[in-house]
């Protein structure tokens, strides 16, 4: 997502451009880019100059979204994965409230973060150079 931010006024990107640049295989490209198309995040055209864009401005995606949809559910127990907690220990565990709030953080934290945040970013972090 970074990537087709980055390059956004290119026009749709191929999945092979953004797997070179990236370096990482075509084939778990595809399968990242199939979830990020379910979820309506990228559209896909066909043909000669075909590829993959943004459905919308890139301030309009949060990284939390982009998460979601590539990992699914992003919560740090079972049962917090899940719309209705259906444990049974649920109303007398002591750990319950420390889990959800962990998840309130992480989801706030990576709610603050959108695409086009990160895609100004000149210098990249010093970890991402090694």
């Amino acid at each position: 997502m970074l990537d087709l931010a980055r390059h956004t006024e290119d026009g749709p990107v191929s999945l092979r451009t953004v797997a070179e640049r990236q370096k990482i295989t075509l084939k778990y490209m595809e399968s990242i880019m199939s979830l990020l198309l379910r979820e309506e995040l990228v559209i896909s055209t066909r043909g000669k100059s075909g590829g993959y864009k943004l459905t919308r401005k890139v301030e309009n995606y949060t990284v939390y979204e982009i998460l979601r949809a590539a990992e699914g559910n992003l919560a740090p127990v079972q049962c917090l994965a899940v719309s209705e907690n259906d444990c049974p220990m649920h109303h007398k565990c002591p750990t319950l409230p420390m889990w959800v709030g962990l998840e309130k953080i992480v989801r706030e934290y990576l709610e603050s973060y959108t695409l086009d945040k990160l895609s100004d970013s000149e210098n990249p972090h010093p970890l991402c150079n090694e």
